[in-house]
């Protein structure tokens, strides 16, 4: 318990916070990602820790943090397949080369799938646990996790994102860390703006979380995307539904990435919705009502609001 003032005075000692990716996230800032499958958030991810293992800035993004080791938990890719989207596939000899070359700052860790538990000890705690050896054994203040999945069987509850954003926060403070932890969206209507509703799990991932930021997909053309921040405590919003990143996802040579386009509105990227659109949901609507789903069955399975649904079910 001190005065405002006293707070004030502590808090001049500390430095403030730099930027890691543009105002998205920050040094000592908890920050999640989030996307639909397949919209790129491990090359957007390994960009990021690519920029700060080298120190050179993604061009469109401020950069101004110094170069230092990064540590990638990695529970999505095989060895064999990060090498596949950092090389040059020769189709002759069936095999990978001319392979991008990292700076040793970058360490991608992934799971040991021969390793034995300890006795009495469950999946989640003996990760959390040797995600802690690494941290301590390599010095590394920035970490990046994909994704959170691996480290709690459910996020869709408030009772399991709870003690798993606490973990995360522990060790945040425990250590002076800055964590980026990319996660899944769910099912989702298309032609809807991304919203804080949309990432996978209770709203209590959010609420823990400094700054979090999406990728949406573009109907305009299937290779580009969109970064929307959703939010953020060490900035304004910037980059809202009027004003997204527009990337495009290139691989020039032997090294996947977002290419930064400009800025742009939310709108013009979403999906359309015709009136063929709509007779189509209506119909399967009516069929699923027809298999026995309920009125909320139906809602989730489609994407639409159990008004809608009530609706259509009149039609």
């Amino acid at each position: 318990m001190k005065t405002a003032n006293s707070w004030i005075e502590q808090a001049k000692k500390s430095p403030i916070p730099q930027m890691l990716f543009g105002e998205l996230w920050h040094e000592n800032e908890l920050c999640i990602l989030f996307a639909d499958t397949n919209l790129g958030k491990s090359i957007l991810a390994v960009q990021i820790g690519n920029s700060i293992s080298n120190g050179e800035k993604i061009p469109g993004f401020k950069f101004e943090a110094n170069k230092q080791p990064i540590l990638y938990f990695d529970f999505e890719l095989s060895a064999k397949q990060f090498e596949a989207r950092y090389s040059v596939k020769n189709e002759d000899k069936k095999e990978f080369e001319n392979h991008y070359f990292f700076d040793k700052n970058f360490i991608r860790v992934e799971i040991n799938p021969d390793a034995e538990l300890p006795k009495n000890e469950s999946f989640e705690n003996y990760l959390n646990y040797s995600i802690e050896e690494s941290i301590k054994e390599t010095g590394s203040k920035i970490l990046i996790i994909d994704n959170i999945t691996y480290l709690k069987n459910e996020t869709e509850k408030a009772k399991d994102a709870l003690p798993l954003m606490k973990h995360l926060k522990a060790l945040k403070s425990k250590y002076g860390l800055s964590i980026l932890a990319l996660a899944h969206t769910p099912k989702r209507d298309l032609s809807k703006a991304i919203t804080r509703n949309d990432l996978q799990g209770s709203k209590m991932l959010i609420n823990f979380v400094d700054s979090c930021f999406a990728i949406g997909e573009s109907h305009t053309d299937k290779y580009l995307r969109y970064i929307k921040q959703i939010k953020a405590r060490n900035t304004e919003i910037l980059y809202d539904t009027e004003n997204v990143i527009i990337c495009q996802i290139q691989k020039p040579l032997n090294y996947l990435e977002f290419e930064f386009v400009g800025l742009g509105t939310e709108r013009e990227h979403l999906k359309q919705f015709t009136e063929q659109d709509r007779n189509n949901t209506i119909e399967k609507t009516k069929e699923l009502s027809q298999k026995g789903y309920s009125q909320r069955q139906i809602a989730s399975e489609l994407c639409i609001s159990l008004g809608a649904v009530n609706k259509y079910l009149k039609l």
